[in-house]
């Protein structure tokens, strides 16, 4: 008979974390291992420990939790990442798939809720909340992020995103120009092209799509 499932859990918000790890404990199938608050300490410590599950917030200064579950994964084959966030936006959404994880748990779940989905992918299944699913195509076990949001976006240039990343920042069309080293009439064009694939057609729009999106985060 295999023991409980062993778990890192890593947010940088005290009462938070404190509050999922004694539930956490007062379950017989799960052990906590390490309670930390940043990824490169999620990272640190599933690698010294090697756990069947790393819960990871999203917001948390430092190495991107991104980043950390891409390593996880690759150091690690076994462990499974679920990501665990008071936000939801495709882009972080996109970028949780695009790590493999497991799950994507929203913060506003009840405790009882959070902890089922965690039993779910330590059985091997996967733990998407509601909220999340509604933004996804899900098939089974097999995840992937819905095809019409995705297209948004993927639609997009490089230069497109950076040039709606400026805009949504407050910068003019003469200061995008300067920074990317463009001509003001190519940043138009950029503009006239991001208004078209997204069927945003005004700046107001663009910028909350951005933040929606969290484009403006480094």
């Amino acid at each position: 008979m295999s023991g409980p499932t062993r778990i890192v859990l890593a947010d940088d918000h005290a009462i938070l974390r404190e509050m999922l790890a004694e539930h956490l404990a007062r379950e017989p199938d799960m052990e906590v291992v390490a309670v930390v608050s940043s990824a490169e300490a999620a990272l640190a410590a599933a690698l010294a420990e090697a756990p069947g599950l790393v819960v990871l917030d999203i917001d948390m200064p430092g190495l991107s939790p991104f980043r950390a579950a891409c390593k996880i994964r690759d150091r690690l084959p076994a462990t499974r990442v679920v990501f665990l966030s008071a936000y939801l936006r495709d882009n972080y959404i996109r970028q949780a798939l695009e790590a493999h994880a497991a799950g994507y748990l929203v913060k506003d779940e009840t405790p009882e809720a959070i902890v089922g989905g965690l039993r779910q992918v330590a059985r091997g299944r996967t733990a998407f909340s509601r909220a999340v699913r509604a933004r996804m195509s899900v098939g089974g076990d097999a995840v992937t992020f819905g095809e019409e949001r995705e297209a948004r976006l993927a639609l997009l240039t490089p230069r497109e995103l950076e040039t709606l990343r400026y805009l949504a920042s407050g910068q003019s069309r003469k200061a995008i120009a300067r920074t990317m080293g463009i001509s003001h009439k190519t940043v138009e064009q950029h503009c006239q092209h991001l208004m078209q694939k997204l069927d945003i057609h005004d700046r107001v729009g663009l910028t909350r799509f951005a933040i929606r999106e969290g484009l403006l985060e480094p």
